[in-house]
């Protein structure tokens, strides 16, 4: 049975956040309920916050973090070691890892992983410029930690064959995290000993 507003207003603010991921109706009526008890000031604080974010954030034009400036504040950190490169799939899975404080290398975010039956080619990724950093010459190693699915090995090996013209180290994080397993989700103890026991690309791909 379809449900029934009392209000146009709620039922808008009810379409709205049903549209969040992971949140059903149900919950959207509860969350937009429970705004509507607030006062004023804060619901519009709590606007303001989103549209900021969308507005006002930005890409770090080295590495794809988001941040709030040109460059993030750890390709900024001249205290990290900028020879050492850690690929990751998204930014949720740079705070993972950097929860961990066990890497004090920097990041490149691809912004997702291969994965065909998604519509997603290495096109639609920022490999290219990884690759442009590893050329500009800096950089010893690049450390590949996207998750260890189907479509996280496949985007390691494109990721590993893009590389192989260059002579740098290119390692894969330590199966402590296991097969299937997405990297965000990891408790950052495993995360940490599979950032510090990284293995080499080629040596993953002979088991």
């Amino acid at each position: 049975m379809e449900q029934r507003f009392p209000s146009l207003l709620l039922e808008n603010a009810v379409n709205e956040l049903s549209t969040l991921p992971g949140v059903g109706r149900k919950t959207a009526l509860r969350l937009a309920l429970y705004m509507l008890r607030q006062d004023v000031g804060s619901v519009e604080r709590f606007a303001s916050s989103l549209v900021d974010l969308r507005k006002d954030v930005k890409y770090c034009k080295v590495c794809h973090n988001i941040c709030d400036d040109e460059v993030c504040s750890i390709c900024g950190d001249s205290n990290r070691d900028h020879s050492i490169v850690c690929v990751v799939e998204n930014i949720r899975e740079v705070m993972a890892i950097e929860n961990t404080g066990q890497f004090r290398g920097i990041y490149h975010v691809l912004g997702g992983i291969i994965s065909p039956i998604d519509g997603i080619g290495p096109a639609d990724l920022q490999i290219d410029s990884l690759v442009n950093r590893v050329a500009e010459g800096s950089i010893k190693e690049v450390v590949l930690a996207l998750s260890t699915t189907m479509e996280g090995d496949t985007t390691n090996f494109f990721i590993h064959r893009k590389l192989m013209p260059y002579e740098i180290k290119v390692s894969v994080i330590a199966r402590g995290v296991s097969i299937g397993d997405e990297i965000e989700y990891a408790d950052e103890v495993t995360l940490g000993r599979s950032i510090l026991n990284r293995t080499s690309f080629n040596d993953s791909i002979k088991i």
